[in-house]
């Protein structure tokens, strides 16, 4: 007799995670993720093709949605400002912040799902730098602000899974402001250096 199959990808996340708590990450198989989610294995495999995914699930719809909130945003805002009004709309498709911070803690106590992250994350701002490039930003600007807005991102989402009070937005902004000082302190460019003689 078939299990039951209502929300398979939020129960197999849940399950996995707490087992990647309980036991470790590499003490779990997926035959017991999914016995703990009171599913199949075969029910695993259409939503994740690996345990590791489990923990990188959504990472695609958190693209699309960046992706189509760039789109919408008004044509005369310049790119890290397009990026940060994208930003804002990201906790439409966070997991909960209880979620996050599990997951987060599993991740660095294991190098290979920090190698993921990284992986992923890169994934995520070539897909920025992508719709900045279709709106018409030279390429240079493009991977500048991607690179500028990822960190204003990752500082902004550790922040709020920090807080479960913190609004997003409002922590957005205090991170770009935290930029901006950093970036005002006034640190020259650096010039090509002369031959001497």
């Amino acid at each position: 007799m078939a299990r039951w199959e209502g929300n398979a990808r939020g129960r197999l996340e849940r399950a996995a995670l707490d087992l990647f708590t309980e036991q470790g990450y590499d003490r779990t198989t997926i035959a017991q993720i999914a016995q703990r989610a009171n599913l199949t294995e075969r029910s695993f495999y259409r939503w994740f093709a690996d345990k590791r995914e489990v923990l990188f699930g959504g990472s695609e719809e958190l693209e699309q949605r960046l992706v189509s909130a760039i789109d919408a945003v008004p044509a005369r805002a310049g790119a890290l400002a397009t990026l940060l009004t994208a930003f804002a709309t990201a906790p439409e498709v966070f997991r909960p912040r209880e979620f996050l911070r599990e997951r987060s803690a599993v991740i660095a106590a294991n190098p290979p799902l920090q190698e993921r992250e990284l992986i992923k994350l890169a994934s995520l701002a070539d897909a920025l730098t992508a719709a900045l490039l279709h709106r018409g930003c030279d390429r240079q600007t493009a991977r500048l602000a991607t690179e500028v807005g990822m960190a204003v991102l990752r500082l902004t989402t550790e922040r709020w899974m920090a807080d479960e009070q913190a609004d997003f937005a409002g922590l957005l902004s205090t991170s770009a402001a935290d930029l901006l000082a950093v970036a005002a302190d006034g640190v020259p460019a650096r010039q090509e250096a002369r031959p001497k003689g």
